[in-house]
């Protein structure tokens, strides 16, 4: 029987990490009785530099961690809200869930598609907006719900998007 390993990688983390992701990275390390509670807290903050995180981060953080590559990948690829991948500079996410379905998902979701020109999982040319689903973001009593960044809308129609768009440049 072959018993396969993934070791922490060794990686200059000073060259792929700013020194202020690595003094907060730290300190969660410190914040926690174990550093691998870390994980999310670490992806989080080395997300808010490029908006996504990459191969090269998410082995810094594992060796920052002091655990294998994969486990920082599982939480990664576990929360929805961490980007693997380029976005753009802001990302839309129409919640999808049954109580925003019967309160006028589809015909939100397609005026979305529509003044954006992209489809789910894709990013406008010009790099301004990302359009993903969610299964929820909390708001049921005011569905159809979106989250833009980090500010949540209740209750919108498609007569909105242009406004709304409009307020992210």
């Amino acid at each position: 029987m072959k018993i396969v390993t993934d070791k922490t990688p060794k990686v200059d983390v000073n060259a792929i990490l700013t020194a202020e992701e690595i003094a907060g990275i730290d300190e969660y390390i410190h914040h926690y009785p174990q550093p691998r509670a870390a994980v999310l807290d670490a992806l989080k903050l080395v997300q808010k530099r490029n908006g996504w995180v990459d191969d090269t981060q998410v082995a810094a953080i594992a060796n920052m961690l002091s655990i294998a590559v994969t486990d920082v990948e599982g939480v990664a690829t576990f929360f929805n809200r961490i980007y693997r991948s380029p976005v753009g500079r802001h990302v839309i996410l129409i919640c999808d869930s049954i109580a925003c379905y019967l309160t006028g998902y589809e015909a939100l979701s397609d005026e979305f598609k529509r003044t954006l020109g992209i489809d789910f999982g894709q990013t406008t040319p010009d790099g301004r907006f990302t359009l993903l689903p969610i299964c929820c973001l909390g708001n049921c009593d005011k569905g159809t719900s979106i989250l833009i960044d980090e500010d949540t809308y209740g209750s919108v129609t498609p007569q909105d998007v242009p406004l709304l768009l409009e307020q992210y440049l």
